[in-house]
């Protein structure tokens, strides 16, 4: 079997990995097992392997998965280094995947040493997902034709119709950042112990105008953004939608991102109805994974696999029919 099979494969596993690393911490978070492991690290209670209790289990096994999945994502990198370092935008993900890799390998071990703000641990979450999207998408890469594999006579890449082109472009960052907006007052909320500050769904409270202190405006803020983010990704489907049969990769991407976002909806009134289950709340963050993942693929389309100069869009573009002269 060739070498580059390998690579393809280690990085499937450490996507999987990245995204079992996720869900693993959103379940030290919500079954308060931050500090199951003491305030040791790397070391669980001065021990490699701890006396076992519920809190210390699910903080090790977090640890645990968290080195196996370094090695996976250190070995993929390494392998589209060898393999596809002249593809475009190679370079670009495998030093992003390693760097927030190490970034919230950091950001988790100074959560263990030293007590960290709500918008620290945050912003650890927020890193968790721009890893698994990075290496998601590197694997894109690795298994799509290049080199000898590319075909000989490609099809020509998808021009955006305009005048739409550059505003489509700058509307598919504009849904990436709304989509970390609502992760990270997600995450935000969930560490200042703000969950069920609204604690109706979908109203807030009891009252017709709840009382808004610190964590009610947190709360609302939180579910206004993913109100925010559904009209904008329902936007984006119907516009890609438009286009689907010249380009069903980016149709599918926006597709499924609001299959996803429809799905968030329904899970985090579950989380206050059911008063923060552990199902809920894992199933919240899993689905907010994905979603993040799509839009970050549609984001991969335009940059990476979209001509992104005036000159390169007008020569692919096809050429305008002449008009019939009178005489014809």
């Amino acid at each position: 079997m060739k070498l580059e099979v390998w690579v393809r494969r280690t990085a499937v596993a450490a996507t999987v990995g990245m995204f079992l690393v996720l869900i693993m911490g959103t379940t030290v978070t919500n079954t308060g097992s931050a500090e199951g492991c003491g305030r040791d690290w790397p070391l669980c209670h001065g021990n490699f392997v701890p006396e076992y209790t519920v809190q210390t289990a699910i903080e090790w096994s977090h640890r645990f998965v968290t080195g196996i999945e370094t090695f996976l994502i250190l070995g993929a990198a390494a392998g589209a280094i060898l393999y596809r370092r002249k593809q475009r935008g190679v370079w670009f993900l495998t030093i992003g995947t390693v760097f927030t890799l190490f970034l919230q390998a950091g950001m988790g071990a100074a959560a263990v040493l030293w007590p960290q703000r709500a918008a620290i641990l945050a912003t650890h979450f927020g890193v968790s997902l721009a890893c698994l999207a990075s290496i998601f998408l590197l694997t894109r890469l690795l298994y799509q034709p290049f080199g000898a594999s590319a075909p000989t006579n490609p099809a020509p890449i998808p021009v955006p119709i305009p005048p739409h082109s550059a505003a489509f472009r700058k509307a598919t960052w504009g849904t990436l950042i709304a989509v970390v907006l609502v992760a990270y007052l997600g995450a935000y909320m969930r560490h200042s112990n703000a969950s069920l500050a609204c604690y109706r769904w979908p109203n807030c409270t009891d009252q017709a105008i709840p009382t808004v202190d610190a964590p009610v405006a947190m709360a609302l803020a939180h579910r206004l953004a993913a109100v925010a983010a559904t009209v904008f990704i329902a936007s984006m489907t119907y516009v890609a939608g438009k286009r689907k049969r010249e380009d069903p990769e980016m149709y599918r991407a926006f597709g499924l991102a609001f299959v996803c976002i429809l799905i968030q909806s329904a899970v985090g009134g579950a989380v206050v109805i059911s008063r923060l289950k552990l199902w809920t709340t894992l199933a919240h963050g899993g689905v907010m994974a994905l979603m993040f993942i799509c839009i970050a693929d549609a984001c991969r389309q335009v940059y990476f696999e979209r001509p992104r100069r005036r000159a390169d869009r007008t020569a692919l573009a096809p050429a305008p029919t002449p008009a019939a002269s009178p005489a014809d």
